[in-house]
């Protein structure tokens, strides 16, 4: 059974999900102290979690920044505001999605189904596929890490998805439609700046460990990646 932590200090809306989670096989936990939220979900130890922006005390993108020191489970952000800006802060803080309020709950089920799949069931890497490894730059799709010479970073699922379909593809043109159906295989509407988000996470990645202008942009097509740096 997978498990749902909820992060949401409203009542009514947190007894809503619960019921509808529960009614299609979810479990959940609330959180009931919001100064420690990532004691909370260390110890469930979630399969995903769905979490507000306006919280007491840290607001949702402070907690999520705490849960990506730890973990790379799927994170859904729930939230009223509506704005742009706010879901790419949102993204750039490490979330997988975002569900503006008000909502349908069915919509809510399936971008959790979907986050699901892609993390641990039919969409999830299989073991033929774990490691992708250009120039000594070496990707771990399954365990989500991306390690050259002595160092290692963790990435997103999402950025592991992007990753290993530009390094499958060394010095070739990758197109923003393959991405987007690679990446989100459930027919969703994503917009487009969403993708743009991810690159320049992924880019982010790669300085981290020395590595740079690495993705390069074709305009009104795609992206290449060019194996720049020195294998030692």
């Amino acid at each position: 059974m997978f498990k749902i932590f909820i992060v949401e200090d409203d009542k009514q809306l947190v007894r809503l999900l619960d019921n509808n989670l529960t009614k299609f096989g979810f479990e959940t936990k609330s959180v009931d102290d919001f100064e420690t939220v990532r004691a909370q979900f260390e110890q469930y130890q979630p399969h995903l979690v769905l979490l507000d922006i306006n919280l007491p005390n840290f607001d949702g993108f402070y907690w999520c920044r705490q849960i990506r020191t730890i973990s790379t489970c799927p994170i859904l952000f729930i939230s009223a505001r509506d704005s742009k800006m706010d879901q790419v802060m949102a993204l750039e803080n490490g979330a997988d999605d975002y569900i503006t309020k008000p909502f349908e709950y069915e919509i809510v089920i399936a971008k959790i189904n979907s986050q699901l799949r892609r993390t641990y069931g039919s969409y999830a890497i299989s073991n033929n596929e774990r490691t992708t490894t250009v120039n000594g730059l070496k990707l771990d799709v399954e365990k989500m890490k991306l390690s050259l010479q002595e160092n290692e970073i963790e990435l997103s699922h999402t950025e592991a998805k992007i990753l290993d379909e530009l390094m499958k593809k060394t010095e070739r043109l990758v197109s923003r439609d393959r991405l987007l159906e690679k990446i989100w295989d459930d027919q969703v509407f994503v917009d487009d700046n969403t993708l743009n988000v991810y690159i320049t996470r992924v880019r982010k990645k790669l300085t981290s460990l020395g590595i740079h202008d690495a993705i390069q942009t074709i305009r009104g097509q795609g992206y290449r990646l060019l194996p720049n740096w020195e294998e030692e």
